[in-house]
């Protein structure tokens, strides 16, 4: 069987994980999950991007050599995928030797492709990128996420010349070849397309002292495209070995903020290595605070790990997976964590509760059942909808909630015993059905219910799945 490969965006590991960067890692593992489910092997990429100056900087300022400083850095973002119940089966490190490797051999394959000039214009610090004279002039000289003035380069760099790529690239958009999801960001990159020059593939080494040699060129280092955009091919061992297998990715999955770069240049890389383009890019929004994207250099980051053990991990997926849309941006308050908590607690924990002590007092056994299709289910999962996914089955969850209070069994069981049993029986069978999806979104609770309601002996759980405070 073809593997079904998604793929994440790595972060810059320059300060810790914030919860700017969950939404890649849950929705990764929800589609992962959901495609698991539909019966595919599925592979998933994860990784670390470890050069550049900023990290350099870092471990000066901490006294430390900057390989050391990176190595931490690639820990603590193990730890913190790990954290959200993320299943990867790859994680790549940009200075991993074999990954070095790769993306020298790559760059001479790209040979034709590359050539070297002056560059003067602007450029942004905190994003590490190049700012054209467009960007400059609609952002009045500040860069509106780092919230600091441009600075102005002249240097002599190498170029990826976009330009051999260009209407490739539009009719592969065009076209759905490479679908972009949501589907109004389509047109936004066609835009973008027209004006997009050729971009800068390296710098100085005595700018950047911490990267990856250009072949056959020691004053050079590679910038960020050719060095982070590779991961996703070096990591299936590209170009030592036949990638086929798992290349095109069915689905990578980005920020809005660096759908362009995956959209334009990214593509250019492919094109030119004679490989063909990913079938799905999803850019998802933001999770913002007070409407600001979160940053490091502003500092206005929420630490994820806070949220988490406040309630536990359950709660955190379910609110960052229903209550956040898949592809526009979502604000995070305490209040609304509150609300979505109380309202897992409410619907959820309590059917399991009242549920379980009903069939234990009417002595009803576990029970098994059949997968059935929901097609309305599949479509909004295939479409990335998975907020709206989540809410078909917590529409299932309330129409439960509702059949108890009308059927009143524990009224029944006094006049009618075995009706009673029925519909309880009935009850246990719809809530397995449910929660057979819902493996899918909170495993962990999946479970905890599958292991409840298919026992012997129906128990309700010694704790309340989700305690109130």
């Amino acid at each position: 069987m073809k593997e079904s490969y998604i793929t994440t965006a790595i972060p810059y590991v320059n300060g810790n994980p914030h919860l700017g960067h969950t939404m890649d890692y849950l929705l990764a593992d929800t589609l992962r999950r959901y495609m698991t489910y539909c019966g595919k092997k599925v592979r998933l990429q994860a990784g670390t991007d470890e050069h550049g100056s900023k990290n350099f900087k870092k471990a000066a300022e901490q006294g430390i050599p900057v390989q050391d400083f990176v190595d931490q850095k690639a820990q603590i973002y193990q730890d913190f995928i790990h954290s959200l119940g993320v299943e990867y089966t790859d994680f790549v490190r940009t200075t991993d030797p074999d990954h070095e490797r790769r993306c020298q051999e790559i760059w001479r394959k790209l040979s034709d492709h590359i050539y070297k000039d002056k560059y003067e214009g602007w450029y942004c610090e905190g994003c590490e990128g190049y700012v054209t004279e467009k960007e400059y002039n609609e952002n009045h000289g500040e860069c509106p996420d780092h919230k600091k003035p441009y600075t102005k380069l002249s240097e002599e760099n190498y170029y990826l010349r976009i330009s051999d790529f260009k209407s490739r690239i539009r009719e592969a958009i065009e076209s759905d070849e490479l679908k972009i999801t949501p589907a109004f960001r389509k047109k936004e990159l066609l835009n973008m397309l027209k004006d997009m020059p050729d971009v800068s593939i390296s710098r100085p080494r005595a700018q950047v002292q911490w990267g990856i040699p250009v072949p056959d060129d020691d004053e050079q280092v590679m910038y960020v495209w050719i060095d982070a955009l590779s991961n996703y091919i070096t990591v299936l061992g590209y170009p030592d070995k036949d990638i086929s297998a798992d290349w095109p990715a069915h689905t990578q999955i980005v920020g809005k903020d660096i759908l362009r770069f995956h959209a334009g240049i990214w593509p250019a890389i492919l094109m030119g290595l004679g490989l063909p383009l990913p079938r799905n890019l999803l850019a998802h929004g933001w999770i913002t605070a007070n409407g600001e994207k979160m940053s490091k250099t502003i500092g206005n980051v929420i630490d994820p790990q806070e949220i988490i053990g406040k309630h536990g991990l359950a709660p955190f997926r379910y609110y960052f997976l229903r209550h956040a849309s898949t592809t526009t941006d979502a604000d995070f308050t305490w209040e609304k964590y509150e609300a979505s908590y109380n309202e897992l607690a409410n619907d959820l924990g309590n059917l399991v509760q009242r549920l379980a002590t009903l069939c234990k007092k009417n002595d009803i056994s576990g029970q098994k059942v059949e997968r059935v299709t929901n097609e309305d289910f599949d479509r909004r999962m295939e479409k990335y909808e998975f907020n709206f996914a989540f809410d078909i089955l917590w529409d299932g969850i309330a129409e439960l909630n509702k059949r108890i209070d009308a059927e009143k069994p524990w009224a029944l069981a006094k006049s009618d015993p075995e009706k009673a049993k029925k519909v309880l029986v009935k009850l246990v069978v719809d809530l397995l059905s449910i929660n057979d999806r819902l493996q899918i979104f909170l495993p962990d609770v999946s479970a905890k219910i599958q292991d409840i309601f298919t026992a012997t002996e129906i128990q309700p759980p010694a704790t309340p799945l989700f305690p109130k405070n």
